[in-house]
């Protein structure tokens, strides 16, 4: 079993954020692991018909580095 470390989640949680909303500003504000799982959180930039607005967002890793969830919610 293959555990992957702080900077690799975050990097995960970054390319799939840069896919998921195709930004390459998101800021991450928290990453910890919780209860096995690497839990990733913070904002990123997005348009609402031509308005820029804050979106939050929380990606959760396992320890293999898959993404089991993502949650995204305006600020």
């Amino acid at each position: 079993m293959s555990n992957i470390s702080n900077n690799s989640a975050q990097k995960i949680a970054l390319e799939y954020l840069r896919k998921r909303k195709n930004t390459e500003k998101a800021e991450v504000s928290m990453v910890e692991n919780k209860n096995g799982v690497w839990v990733i959180r913070g904002t990123c930039p997005i348009d609402l018909e031509g308005h820029p607005w804050a979106e939050k967002f929380e990606v959760v890793i396992d320890q293999k580095g898959k993404i089991i969830s993502s949650d995204f919610s305006l600020l």
